[in-house]
């Protein structure tokens, strides 16, 4: 049985093409997805954000009714003492008892005077929290509708390529494993570099494909040959003559139809 290296170098252009192929349609279904997980992850979070900062000013209007309440407490305290202390005051035996109540009265008098203060101050505060309560719920019903919207779009182009995404990652885990370690090595670092993921191309009107730098005529008849692998000098891709391209797209088109 042949081992790997034992295959021929048309073999093993052929595999390396292959193998492009496959990379390029997960590539393409990718790039159908374009940042719409990035814009659902985003939105996600700033849906989770909004409906943090509600239950705060949610809880901030709480707290401020149960000072409000605790102030309210503290009048109807203070009317009590001052209704003591005018009661008292008719009974005293002296001007100093008198003046001692009186002072009393007073202080409790300033004491509810604080408190309706405090109180205004805090329903002003209520007020501006209910404003941006109501801010903020417009701002989460329309982010919420817009991440419906997105997860809706993006649940679609899910259930349209994630199967396929899914079978062509096993078929190229599949593809790598016929092909040198060597070769799929050099593979995936010129698909690292180089632009759209293109490592292995065609030749096309004479030149790389998707450049514009001529190949000599010598070394095009070398790459029909398919005697070795040849690598193009200006972006370092491995080239594979038009007719081999054609035959393993059609090849390949067949599987692809078939995931």
């Amino acid at each position: 049985m042949a081992t790997k290296t034992d295959v021929t170098v048309e073999e093993k252009l052929r595999a390396l093409y292959d193998l492009q192929l496959i990379d390029s349609r997960v590539d393409e279904i990718r790039n159908v997805r374009g940042e719409l997980p990035l814009e659902v992850e985003d939105l996600e979070d700033e849906v989770l954000g909004l409906k943090t900062r509600m239950d705060k000013l949610k809880t901030d209007v709480e707290t401020v009714n149960y000072e409000i309440g605790g102030k309210k407490n503290l009048i109807e305290e203070a009317k009590t003492l001052i209704k003591k202390y005018a009661e008292q005051q008719k009974n005293v035996r002296n001007s100093r008892e008198f003046n001692s109540l009186t002072k009393e009265v007073e202080f409790q008098e300033l004491e509810i005077q604080l408190a309706e203060k405090n109180i205004k101050e805090f329903k002003a505060q209520i007020e501006q929290k209910k404003e941006v309560i109501a801010e903020t719920k417009e701002r989460l019903s329309e982010r919420e509708a817009h991440l419906k919207h997105k997860k809706g779009e993006l649940d679609a182009i899910l259930a349209e390529t994630e199967k396929e995404e899914k079978a062509l990652i096993a078929k190229s885990a599949e593809f790598e494993t016929q092909i040198e370690e060597r070769l799929v090595k050099a593979y995936k670092r010129i698909r690292h570099n180089v632009k759209n993921g293109l490592a292995v191309v065609p030749i096309e009107r004479g030149a790389s494909g998707g450049s514009f730098f001529t190949i000599p005529p010598q070394v095009q008849v070398e790459i029909a040959s398919r005697k070795k692998i040849i690598t193009d000098e200006h972006s370092g891709r491995i080239l594979v003559d038009p007719t081999l391209a054609d035959e393993e797209q059609e090849k390949m088109q067949k599987m692809f139809s078939n995931l």
